[in-house]
């Protein structure tokens, strides 16, 4: 049994572990989680493109063009932000997004550690039951705890830079939401969190059957620790990149729903009302949009948080 001092000295090592990770992660990907959040609005301006249709029977052979709209994908909405706003605008909401990281990396794993020994002690241990009930009870709190936060952080990124205009600032920013809707206004999207907890467990069921796996099955001898170590590094690597991309591809369509809730004087009051009226005016597409940028940030930036976790927690000389 942990005494008070062990398990205070272990919370500290989750924060310690989870935190360096997910702040070098958030830095290097914030430009595609700016360009993920602009593809997820539905202030995305398309763009318009005409298409010749040709009318047989005409003389000369010649053909009408035809408008349609055209959805600007990554590479056209990063274009678009660095000429009309300029480089700084692919880091906005980095600000709260390093505030959130470290004390939300430390309060998802101690729960996620603590729950695993209460489940434990009620199911099989450290059976998919465990990991699935461990990963969703850590998701819940760390949601409710940290929604304010990301509310500002996503309002932040939605903000287009307007010439002659400054930009607000983190603080600016999150009392500009209480004097427009009060609390509750920080509270925006904390549905669609919820049902994000799905993309959490999923990720976690894969990424604990990943690592179980490689546990029993070294690739390199025992006696060689230095190169065991290494392909033990980067295999949990390996194993976090696989977990986070299939979660996502699974549960993307919350963030998009997420997305526009937080948006500012937005039409979308609800869950479920948002995802009827997404899929009614824009088609069941529009819940992928920015799924890309998604992967390309999330997969490098869960294999750095779960294998630095892991390496430090290794390191210390515990064992999760």
């Amino acid at each position: 049994m942990a005494t008070g001092a062990q398990q205070k000295e272990n919370t500290l090592l989750h924060l310690f572990a989870g935190g360096c990770g997910g702040t070098v992660g958030a830095i290097f990907t914030c430009p595609l989680e700016v360009i993920k959040t602009r593809l997820q609005s539905s202030r995305l301006a398309l763009r318009t493109v005409y298409y010749p249709q040709v009318h047989l029977g005409t003389i000369s052979g010649a053909g009408m063009m035809r408008p349609t709209s055209v959805t600007p994908g990554l590479i056209q909405v990063l274009k678009s932000i660095l000429e009309k706003e300029g480089p700084k605008s692919l880091f906005r909401g980095l600000g709260p997004n390093l505030v959130g990281v470290a004390p939300s990396r430390a309060v998802y794993f101690a729960c996620y550690s603590k729950a695993k020994e209460q489940f434990n002690g009620i199911f099989v241990p450290n059976s998919n039951t465990v990991h699935v009930f461990s990963a969703g009870s850590a998701a819940f709190v760390t949601n409710t705890l940290m929604n304010p936060i990301w509310m500002v952080k996503t309002r932040m990124q939605l903000e287009r830079k307007v010439r002659g205009c400054k930009q607000m600032n983190t603080l600016q920013c999150a009392r500009h939401v209480y004097q427009t809707e009060g609390i509750r206004g920080f509270y925006r999207g904390l549905t669609a969190s919820y049902a994000g907890i799905s993309e959490t467990i999923i990720c976690f069921a894969i990424y604990e059957s990943l690592k179980k796996c490689l546990k029993e099955a070294p690739i390199v001898s025992s006696t060689d620790g230095a190169k065991k170590s290494s392909s033990g590094f980067f295999g949990l690597m390996a194993a976090a990149a696989v977990s986070k991309g299939c979660a996502s591809c699974i549960a993307y369509p919350h963030e998009v729903i997420r997305t526009r809730l937080r948006e500012e004087g937005t039409k979308y009051k609800s869950f479920v009302q948002t995802a009827r009226l997404v899929f009614r005016e824009e088609g069941y597409l529009a819940f992928y949009r920015g799924l890309f940028a998604q992967l390309i940030r999330q997969i490098p930036n869960t294999a750095i948080v779960l294998s630095t976790y892991e390496f430090i927690v290794y390191l210390l000389g515990e064992r999760a």
